[in-house]
């Protein structure tokens, strides 16, 4: 039973709706490429974030249009959730004309400006420090976005942790770091292989304060984020929160995650954080057939997509070489 101080007494029911609706976008979204990918139609690999979904909804939805997001190579929830067009990003997936980066980019690399998604990355950790420059950009420029950069826990044991996160504490940069624990880097259990406390301990050494959620949570992880982006937001320098959250589906479409037992699995399962904001509505008083039809609607929202892109004209071959940087080869600028 709730008690008086318990936020879900006076759930904003209308922001939780929405946060459902996104979590039920990006969790069809996947489900659908998943499909296309199991077709043959998918260009590269994809990584799923099949039950993590929480995380995505619950931190883009404290941002703005004009504040920045970097994701790393599961971002496909990161990126829906902070406005990009699902049917884009099918594109994109499939390699074709009218993806948002023109089919060139893929999964791991998508992005959308428009909405500022600054990209996700395919190198671990390499989204930080470009988070650390974009943030440093913002200060400089004097502006009053946010910077919000998103990776695993694997990230965690890669320098570019401590190059991004030591650069935005000597500057006291707007950019909020949010470690999406899952509990595994890829198909090895990250705790393993990293010595101390985790994520958390080490982000407040670098004097980066921050708060620890459970990231299946969606009321949890819509406060934390909330708080903490409007302090970085005031002028507080830099924050992290650590959401932990367990992926559900393999590590990439073509792994079946047979490193972990099936019990494991089934029982993580019941902390879907999809059916977790269904209960937390439906207590509220929202009828169990308006979350069926959100759910309908995302379903029918990526099948579309999906047909638009597998009918999509290729892209023009004489576009290869556009948006690729030419600084001339080496030996000519040498003199050889």
């Amino acid at each position: 039973m709730a008690d008086s101080t318990d936020p879900r007494r006076n759930l904003d029911v209308a922001r939780f709706q929405r946060h459902f609706e996104t979590m039920a976008r990006i969790r069809a979204f996947e489900e659908t490429a998943l499909a296309a990918a199991k077709e043959g139609l998918v260009l590269g690999a994809i990584h799923p974030s099949i039950g993590q979904e929480a995380v995505a909804a619950g931190v883009c939805g404290n941002l703005g249009r004009a504040d920045i997001l970097l994701s790393n190579h599961r971002g496909h929830g990161h990126t829906l959730a902070k406005g990009a067009d699902p049917a884009a990003m099918m594109r994109e997936l499939l390699g074709r004309a009218g993806g948002c980066c023109g089919g060139k980019g893929g999964s791991m690399h998508i992005a959308d400006f428009q909405v500022g998604m600054l990209g996700a990355n395919g190198v671990v950790g390499a989204n930080i420090p470009i988070a650390a420059g974009a943030a440093h950009a913002i200060r400089l420029k004097g502006e009053d976005h946010v910077v919000v950069c998103i990776f695993g826990d694997g990230a965690i044991n890669r320098g570019p942790f401590l190059e991004g996160l030591n650069w935005a504490s000597v500057f006291e940069l707007p950019v909020l770091f949010v470690c999406e624990d899952n509990g595994f880097a890829a198909t090895t259990r990250t705790a393993t292989l990293s010595g101390g406390p985790g994520p958390l301990a080490r982000a407040e050494s670098l004097g980066v304060p921050g708060t620890e959620v459970d990231g299946n949570d969606i009321l949890a992880v819509d406060t934390a984020a909330g708080e903490s982006i409007a302090r970085v937001r005031a002028g507080g320098g830099p924050r992290f929160v650590l959401a932990r959250t367990y992926r559900l589906a393999g590590h990439t479409a073509a792994d079946p995650g047979t490193y972990r037992p099936s019990e494991e699995v089934e029982s993580r399962w019941k902390d879907d954080p999809l059916e977790r904001c269904a209960r937390l509505l439906r207590d509220a008083g929202v009828a169990a057939e308006r979350l069926t039809r959100y759910r309908n609607s995302a379903a029918t929202e990526a099948a579309a997509a999906l047909e638009a892109a597998r009918t999509a004209a290729w892209p023009d071959a004489a576009l290869a070489f556009a948006d690729v940087q030419d600084v001339g080869a080496p030996r000519m600028r040498a003199g050889r």
